[in-house]
């Protein structure tokens, strides 16, 4: 029985605690910055456990202090909190600025992956032809008239794809979707995975490379 009730992956782990400890972890919206030492203390509460192992828990603990979002709660002013949600003291400034630098190379690997993903999907929708084939396609190309499909796309090219500095809280973008585009609001940010609340109040959650200005 033992062996069923374990957790199975890190994001079951992190609602877990989040469950437990509610004023101290949280699975949407902002993050709090960690008291320093936090993994003994949850090692200690949970040790008597059997969902969850102190290897688990560590595993979760790296993955939620390097999400985009809990990135973002370390900054001035900020308190770190220990699992009952007392602060334990405000953020150092090495803290502060390591956060902040880890943050703009996490963004900037995610830009240069959806860049390549992109390329990627670009080069396998052309079908290379040989020889004289290619030619008479490309003769064919030169004297035949658009087709809609391409009028499509370059309507839909004046979109500004957004850039890793534009992927914030609060950022109003557009939702790119197969019949085109819908107004939202950026709520969350985790990793390359973002939660938008549309203008009906929906929320959802999309790929960055998704968004566009």
């Amino acid at each position: 029985m033992e062996n069923t009730e374990k957790l199975a992956n890190s994001k079951e782990v992190i609602a877990y605690i989040a469950e437990r400890f509610p004023k101290c972890f949280t699975v949407e919206g902002e993050a709090k910055p960690l008291k320093i030492g936090i993994f003994q203390d949850l090692a200690e509460r949970l040790n008597d456990d059997p969902k969850v192992s102190k290897t688990q828990l560590r595993a979760a603990l790296r993955q939620y202090t390097s999400s985009w979002r809990y990135l973002h709660s370390v900054k001035p002013g900020a308190s770190r909190v220990d699992l009952d949600g007392n602060a334990c003291g405000e953020l150092e400034q090495e803290h502060i600025d390591h956060a902040a630098q880890t943050l703009a190379e996490s963004k900037a690997r995610a830009a240069e992956r959806r860049k390549q993903q992109a390329k990627k999907a670009d080069g396998q929708g052309k079908t290379p032809a040989k020889g004289k084939k290619a030619a008479a396609q490309t003769a064919k190309a030169r004297t035949s008239k658009p087709k809609p499909a391409k009028m499509t796309k370059k309507a839909k090219e004046p979109r500004r794809e957004l850039s890793a500095s534009d992927v914030v809280v609060g950022k109003d973008v557009n939702v790119n979707m197969g019949n085109g585009n819908l107004p939202a609001t950026i709520v969350e940010i985790n990793k390359d995975e973002v939660r938008v609340r549309l203008t009906n109040g929906l929320t959802m959650l999309v790929k960055a490379e998704h968004l566009s200005a």
